[in-house]
């Protein structure tokens, strides 16, 4: 996948139905330290391009220092942003969202690339190669982004809506 922008789709999607119960900014945070291992490949060419961050067990791996380094960066966002009602982030969200984000990357990158071998030491093959196109791919991850801004607005409103309105009192005594 060509860095990080695409999986933003399914995160979006992710984020839509669980709201405050997923940090679309570790999600995202995550996405970006799962691929600094094939940016530094590709800008020294030494290594394997989808070496050990893009299997389960290097994501697992890498969900702890997302997640703690995740939390507090996006805290800091959300208070540069003046988003102050989104904090704080606990400890469940923002594991839950790395561990999401890190997996999910790894199966989205298995589909699409046949260097990645996402059972490693276990398995050396890769068994999701190929089950959709690359072009359904890429448009799973861009309509799962729609859908999921959409639905994300919709359910936003739809809460914001009926929890600022106090209930009706029953004048009719």
């Amino acid at each position: 996948m060509p860095f990080t922008p695409l999986h933003m789709g399914p995160g979006l999607l992710v984020k839509s139905l669980l709201q405050g119960s997923f940090s679309l900014m570790v999600f995202g945070w995550t996405q970006i330290l799962m691929d600094i291992q094939p940016l530094w490949v590709m800008l020294t060419g030494q290594g394997h391009l989808h070496g050990f961050s893009h299997t389960y067990l290097g994501a697992t791996l890498i969900t702890i220092p997302a997640a703690v380094s995740g939390k507090y960066a996006a805290e800091w966002g959300l208070r540069l942003i003046s988003r102050t009602s989104y904090l704080p982030i606990s400890w469940p969200v923002a594991v839950s969202s790395a561990f999401i984000g890190s997996f999910s990357h790894v199966l989205l990158d298995s589909i699409m690339h046949a260097d990645v071998e996402p059972f490693f030491p276990f398995v050396r093959s890769n068994v999701f190669l190929g089950v959709l196109s690359i072009e359904t791919l890429h448009k799973f991850c861009i309509y799962s982004g729609l859908v999921g801004a959409g639905l994300y607005v919709a359910v936003s409103f739809y809460l914001r809506k009926n929890i600022s309105e106090p209930p009706q009192a029953d004048k009719t005594t």
